[in-house]
């Protein structure tokens, strides 16, 4: 009986764990699509397709959301400049304040609105 009443309390605390976690990741994605509506959509476009030359287009299948979130998050905050491309896209994506966990929200949220399922 100690065995079940553990293993009970143990799912509900899972549950609301991970119901916690689900609500700070969907606050996550939130405020990274305000951030990259607020300045990645001028470049990326909102429908992250890339509105000039040499910009990657997100919704690709092969494309750069296939890279780790680190590999990303890195690229964000550092700058990156995709081969072939005339322009490298600004450290922090030219806002100097623009945080790593930022940069991760803004992940996040191209993840959820452009990748391939």
């Amino acid at each position: 009986m100690k065995t079940s009443s553990f293993l009970i309390a143990s799912l509900v605390a899972g549950s609301f764990a991970y119901s916690g976690g689900a609500a700070a990741q969907a606050d996550s994605v939130e405020a990274g699509e305000k951030l990259y509506n607020s300045t990645c959509v001028a470049c990326h476009g909102a429908d992250g397709k890339g509105k000039l030359p040499g910009v990657p287009d997100f919704t690709k299948s092969d494309g750069r959301l296939t890279k780790s979130d680190d590999v990303l998050v890195t690229n964000i905050m550092e700058g990156f400049k995709s081969p072939g491309s005339s322009m490298a896209m600004p450290a922090k994506g030219g806002i100097s304040s623009l945080t790593k966990e930022q940069a991760g929200a803004i992940v996040q949220y191209m993840r959820q609105a452009f990748a391939s399922n």
